[in-house]
């Protein structure tokens, strides 16, 4: 017969070990980020995005007036040090896997926004983090089972 502890350590465990597994499923292959964000007037923004190969990018500055640069792995889409005023629309691939990286200066006198639908690949961070979760429920369960095998003194 299994005591209480046991019981309530094994549901805590595997409800760990579910969420876990869950997050490992979601962190897998890519993440569609969808961006909307306003830059105040003189400030600047870097955006390095990391993607596999063949992804599609899509981002849409709008304001007065910014300077743009922007440079994709391999010979995908480059952009020297740019000004622009208004509208820029910008649709790249990357052609290789690897970091693209754009840097947004406002130089007008009103905020700009932007916004964008972008693909990035996932941080191996994540992995580990979720791989630790996991391991922490299978722990969780061994020690709860310890309590089934033999009571130690005081409990």
């Amino acid at each position: 017969m299994l005591s209480n502890r046991t019981i309530i350590g094994l549901v805590v465990g595997i409800i760990i070990i579910v969420l876990g597994g869950y997050s490992l499923v979601l962190h897998a292959g890519t993440i569609d980020i969808e961006e909307d964000y306003i830059v105040a007037i003189g400030d600047s923004v870097p955006y390095t995005i990391p993607a596999p190969k063949n992804t599609s990018q899509h981002m849409t500055v709008t304001g007065d007036a910014f300077d743009l640069k922007l440079s994709s792995p391999d010979d995908g889409l480059q952009i020297p040090n740019t000004s622009y005023k208004k509208e820029l629309v910008l649709d790249w691939t990357h052609l290789e896997d690897g970091d693209t990286k754009i840097l947004i200066q406002n130089t007008g006198n009103s905020e700009l926004h932007i916004t964008g639908e972008l693909i990035r690949s996932s941080d191996p961070i994540w992995f580990t983090y979720d791989l630790m979760v996991v391991i922490s429920g299978v722990v969780i369960i061994g020690f709860s089972m310890g309590f089934t095998l033999r009571k130690p003194k005081g409990f």
